[in-house]
């Protein structure tokens, strides 16, 4: 299993780029603006996208890929998402104003996109790969997901904030390798990482310790011009793990 990191930041400017992960060639773990940087003959591996929340910054990418990819394949790219997401999606990005909805288009027997309902806890078997979606906590229904295959284990929290689903989840696990958790603000923005429902170091350091696996930790997801604030921060109040920061564009092989 190979991981590439198309965009990782909170937001843009610069080379920043918004969150979007590529598992192999074919599944994406969000569609923010990292997306477009691949060329076009890598978009037309993308098979199945897997959303973790509605927020801009991690479905930017996911209409205008549809646009790319009209025509190109007659089966559809499945997106795979909770019920909430895909009504708001519906209802808001794909509905004839904003966008063309691609999901009817060019019909809807063999539309460009198809958004397929996922239920937390439950699990989406692809080319031996098991992607399993967990409750998490942030301002709109959110999820984070587990990837797995030959016994290698790769988690993303997407936006979260403090909450036990998914650290208890975690420590069901056989092992974790890798674990991305976002840590949005630095710890003078804790009020507003408490009303937004992001991390801040001080508040992934609390839930951190319930966590009974010892993956590396890839922080994601900082707010623009204080990311160095943030990573050290998080280097000073997460004691018992190594972390590292993303930066865009690494590739971790399983």
């Amino acid at each position: 299993m190979q991981i590439k990191i198309l965009g990782w930041s909170g937001g843009i400017g610069g080379e920043l780029r918004t969150t979007s992960f590529l598992i192999d060639d074919d599944v994406l773990i969000d569609a923010g603006t990292g997306l477009g940087d691949l060329p076009l003959n890598q978009m037309t591996g993308i098979r199945h996208i897997f959303l973790t929340h509605t927020h801009m910054d991690h479905i930017a990418g996911l209409p205008l890929l549809a646009d790319s990819m009209f025509g190109v394949h007659q089966e559809p790219i499945i997106v795979h998402a909770q019920a909430a997401t895909i009504e708001a999606l519906k209802k808001h990005v794909f509905n004839w104003v904003i966008w063309p909805d691609f999901s009817e288009l060019p019909n809807k027997d063999e539309p460009t996109i198809r958004f397929v309902e996922m239920q937390p806890n439950e699990i989406v078997s692809i080319n031996n790969r098991d992607f399993e979606m967990i409750p998490v906590n942030h301002t709109v229904p959110s999820v984070a997901y587990s990837i797995s295959q030959d016994g290698h284990r790769v988690v993303f929290s997407g936006d979260t904030t403090t909450n036990d689903s998914l650290w208890a989840r975690l420590n069901e696990f056989d092992n974790v390798d890798l674990l991305f958790v976002e840590a949005a603000f630095a710890n003078h923005d804790l009020e507003i990482a408490r009303i937004s429902k992001h991390y801040c170091p001080s508040l992934l350091a609390a839930d951190l310790e319930k966590l009974q696996q010892r993956p590396q930790i890839w922080l994601t997801h900082f707010k623009p011009g204080e990311e160095d604030l943030i990573y050290q921060e998080c280097q000073q109040s997460i004691e018992d793990f190594q972390v590292h920061h993303l930066s865009g564009g690494e590739v971790f092989k399983l």
